[in-house]
């Protein structure tokens, strides 16, 4: 992914909603993003989540800036077989930096999820650490074929 966070979300002053760039789910993961969306903590690392516009996106946000995950994402254009995953808490991030931080997908889900997370909060393995058993919770791991 080489375009900016700028792309993914408009911010505006204050913290009032997180501006999230409509995107169209993968099919068939309505239900899952439903489950995960609603179990998601209410604060990740020392963020405090905030509401996202519009909110029939499947999105959550936390913070100022705004951490931002998105669930029922695509296959990242980047991602490889052989890719490096990160693996957190048994879910497996495949990392894409951008202009002002990075993009980490959930590969490894029958439902992929997508986080990105400004350069303000590193180490992001952090912000992983908090969502990561939820998302093993709610997404079962993809099968390989």
């Amino acid at each position: 992914m080489t375009a900016g966070f700028g792309a993914l979300l408009l911010t505006g002053c204050g913290f009032g909603a997180v501006s999230v760039e409509p995107f169209e789910p993968e099919p068939g993961s309505s239900d899952s993003c439903t489950s995960l969306l609603d179990d998601l903590p209410e604060t990740i690392g020392d963020a405090v989540r905030r509401d996202v516009d519009p909110d029939s996106v499947p999105a959550a946000a936390w913070g100022q800036p705004p951490i931002v995950l998105r669930c029922g994402v695509d296959l990242p254009a980047a991602y490889q077989l052989d890719a490096q995953l990160l693996d957190i808490d048994g879910v497996g991030w495949f990392a894409e930096e951008a202009d002002g931080g990075t993009f980490f997908t959930a590969t490894d889900r029958e439902t992929m999820v997508e986080v990105a997370v400004p350069d303000d909060y590193a180490p992001e393995g952090l912000i992983l650490q908090d969502l990561s058993l939820t998302i093993a919770e709610h997404i079962p791991e993809r099968e390989l074929r």
